[in-house]
C-alpha cells in the first residue's frame, strides 16, 4: 500500500482515497447496529443491584473511529462508557479498575449469550488487575475489523450534552472545575475522554473533502508506523494539524487542491519546533478559563490543545518522535510524488505553525 500511494499522482489522489481508503458501508452499518446492542446491554447490566449509585448513563463511540474520518481495513477506536452519579473527575481515576472489572463481567457474558452481525471478541489481558480492557468487531471476508479500547469516564457533560443550540457559555463551569481538579491532582490531560461528544462535534459539520484529506494523512501516518518501527507522536496531532492547514488554505485559495493540504501538513510536521496551534472553539470565556490558556500557550512546543480539552496537550513531550516522523515527511516533501505532470512541484499553502 506504501508503494501504491507513493506511485499515485498527484491530481489522482481523490480516487486512491475513493478507491482505497473510504471503508465498506456496509460494515459501517453492521458495526452501528452491534455497538447499539453492546451499548444496550451494557446500560442494562452493568451496577444493577450494586448497593452504589454509579450507573451508565450512555455509550459512545469515540477516539480515532468515527464515520466521518475511519479508514478503511483496520482502525483502532474508544468505547467510551459514561458513568452518572459520579461527583467528580477524581472519581473517574480512583474507582477504575472497580468500573473496568464490571464491564468486563458484562463483556463476557455478552460474547456467551448473543450473536452478533460481526465476528465479537473480548481481548483477554495478560496483566493481573490490568486498567485496559478491549474487545474486536471483524469481518474476515471484507478484511475490516475494528479494535475498541473501553474506558469508563465521568459524564461530566450530563447535563448539558442536549442543549441546543450549541452554546459554549454552557461549558464554563464544567471546564473551570476541571482545570482545578487537573492542577491540584497534577493530572492534566488525563480527562479528555469525558469529552467525546465534543471532539465528534469538532468535526461533525465540516466539509466532506476534508474528512478525505483527514483519512489520507492517517493512512501516511500508517505507513510512516509500519516503515519506521518506532514511537511516533499521537496520529490524533495530525488529525488535528489538517484540520488546522484546512483552515488556513481556504481562506487563502478558491480551489482546495488535495495534494496542497497534504503538503502543508507534512511542511507543518517539519516545523514542529514552532507548533502552537490551539482553538478557541468551546473553552475561553471565563477569566479562569482564559488566564489558564494563556499560560498553556505559553508552554514549550510543539503545543496542539485539545480543541474539547484546555490541558490537554495533544502533541505529547516525546521530541524525538516528533524528529523521526520529520524527517520521514521531508523525504515525501522532497520526493517526485508532489510533482505534476509537467514535472513542476505542487507547493503547499503559506500557513504559519503559530496561531
Amino acid at each position: 500500500m506504501a508503494k501504491d500511494l507513493f506511485r499515485t499522482p498527484v491530481w489522482r489522489l481523490d480516487k486512491f482515497i475513493e478507491d482505497h481508503l473510504l471503508p465498506d458501508t456496509t460494515f459501517l452499518t453492521e458495526v452501528r447496529a452491534d455497538m447499539e446492542s453492546i451499548s444496550a446491554f451494557l446500560m442494562e447490566r452493568c451496577f444493577q443491584g450494586a448497593a452504589h449509585p454509579v450507573r451508565v448513563s450512555r455509550v459512545v463511540m469515540g477516539g480515532s473511529y468515527n464515520e466521518y474520518t475511519v479508514l478503511k481495513g483496520r482502525s483502532e477506536a474508544n468505547l467510551v462508557v459514561f458513568l452518572k452519579n459520579l461527583s467528580s473527575f477524581e472519581d473517574q481515576l480512583k474507582w477504575q479498575q472497580v468500573f473496568i472489572e464490571e464491564i468486563q463481567k458484562h463483556l463476557w457474558q455478552l460474547q456467551q449469550e448473543k450473536q452478533f452481525k460481526l465476528k465479537f471478541e473480548v481481548q483477554s489481558s495478560e496483566q493481573p488487575n490490568s486498567r485496559s480492557l478491549s474487545f474486536k468487531l471483524s469481518s474476515p471476508e471484507r478484511q475490516q475489523e475494528v479494535e475498541f479500547d473501553v474506558q469508563p469516564a465521568y459524564d461530566a457533560l450530563y447535563e448539558v450534552r442536549n442543549c441546543q443550540p450549541f452554546d459554549p457559555t454552557n461549558y464554563n463551569k464544567i471546564y473551570v472545575r476541571l482545570i482545578h481538579e487537573c492542577t491540584i491532582l497534577k493530572k492534566e490531560g488525563e480527562f479528555s475522554i469525558c469529552f467525546t461528544d465534543l471532539h465528534q462535534n469538532f468535526l461533525r459539520y465540516r466539509a466532506p473533502k476534508l474528512w478525505n484529506l483527514i483519512r489520507l494523512v492517517k493512512h501516511w501516518y500508517q505507513l510512516c508506523k509500519e516503515k519506521l518501527r518506532e514511537p511516533l507522536p499521537p496520529q490524533y496531532a495530525l488529525e488535528l494539524l489538517t484540520v488546522y492547514a484546512w483552515e488556513c488554505g481556504i481562506q487563502d485559495t478558491s480551489g482546495l487542491h488535495t495534494a496542497q493540504c497534504f503538503r502543508t501538513v507534512l511542511e507543518l510536521i517539519t516545523k514542529h519546533p514552532c507548533l502552537r496551534i490551539y482553538w478557541t472553539w468551546c473553552y475561553d470565556y471565563r477569566q479562569e478559563i482564559s488566564n489558564y490558556l494563556q499560560r498553556q500557550i505559553q508552554k514549550p512546543r510543539p503545543l496542539i490543545l485539545d480543541p474539547a480539552d484546555p490541558t490537554r496537550n495533544v502533541a505529547g513531550s516525546n521530541l524525538q518522535a516528533w524528529d523521526l516522523l520529520s524527517r520521514e515527511a521531508l523525504i515525501w516533501i522532497h520526493s517526485n510524488f508532489f510533482r505534476n505532470c509537467d514535472m513542476s512541484f505542487v507547493n503547499g499553502w503559506e500557513v504559519s505553525p503559530e496561531r
